[in-house]
């Protein structure tokens, strides 16, 4: 659909008092106007069919709209946050990885090059990639010795701990005990890839807390800031991205960005 369309749609709209009336009959009106897209593109399509290799049958269809835009959306936190974490890994190069409910995309692409162990609270199942393994832990009780990992990852997770969205148990500091787990297992010298959103700090019920800067720092105690990048609010316009050497002021302006934080223990 073309923005005058939608910005027509909007304003038959905005007389309607109720707000979730409105939606409701944008919502409608939307669809009307993408399924009459669809049926122009099928009769199009059709027209040019010369020798119906695939001829359109009303069963098969799926019908997708909104994805006739200019650029690809994505979200940010989820696309930036994993490259920053393998140019990390890249650069670190250990024999071997420990992952702890980190997003699996990162570890199974990851693992092509550097042996990667995944461990979730719930484990997904991946079968049959080479130099990958998935296992069951408790971040707040990690199945390992003592500075005994060289290189260790849990990004965009922490910040769920405790809240009881997965099932775990309610515990309103879960994550400074999976955070200490992290800094007990690695070893002196060891790395540690940590991500989480930053800003103003809160928590958002169930979904995850939000830390400031000083925050992350300052539980990181013991261990050595190597690179902090910053996934910042406005990432998705133009030429910004993600922020290599990100500032804490910039940090402290923010309010739902993603941290990434390269320590190294010392």
């Amino acid at each position: 659909m073309t923005k005058e369309k939608l910005d027509k749609i909007n304003k038959i709209v905005w007389f309607i008092p109720f707000k979730c009336l409105r939606d409701s009959i944008r919502k409608k009106l939307i669809n009307k106007e993408n399924k009459k897209w669809i049926n122009e593109c099928i009769e199009k399509y059709n027209a040019l069919n010369e020798y119906c290799r695939f001829p359109i049958e009303a069963k098969n269809n799926w019908y997708i709209f909104g994805e006739n835009t200019s650029n690809i959306g994505f979200d940010a936190h989820y696309l930036y946050h994993p490259a920053w974490a393998a140019r990390c890994l890249k650069e670190i190069n250990p024999e071997k990885h420990i992952d702890i409910s980190s997003i699996t995309h990162f570890c199974t692409i990851a693992s092509a090059f550097i042996p990667i162990d995944y461990y979730e609270y719930r484990p997904p199942k991946i079968y049959n990639l080479e130099n990958f393994g998935t296992y069951s832990c408790d971040i707040k009780q990690l199945p390992f010795e003592d500075n005994s990992i060289e290189s260790i990852s849990c990004m965009h997770a922490i910040e769920h701990i405790g809240l009881g969205r997965y099932g775990d148990e309610i515990d309103p500091d879960g994550d400074l005990k999976g955070i200490n787990e992290l800094k007990r297992v690695t070893k002196n010298g060891g790395n540690i890839l940590f991500a989480v959103p930053v800003g103003e700090p809160k928590v958002q019920y169930n979904a995850h807390r939000i830390y400031s800067y000083d925050m992350i720092i300052e539980y990181f105690e013991g261990c050595k800031l190597i690179n902090y990048s910053l996934i910042p609010d406005n990432s998705l316009e133009d030429n910004v991205g993600i922020i290599n050497n990100a500032t804490k002021e910039l940090t402290d302006k923010q309010k739902y960005a993603c941290g990434c934080f390269w320590f190294q223990k010392i």
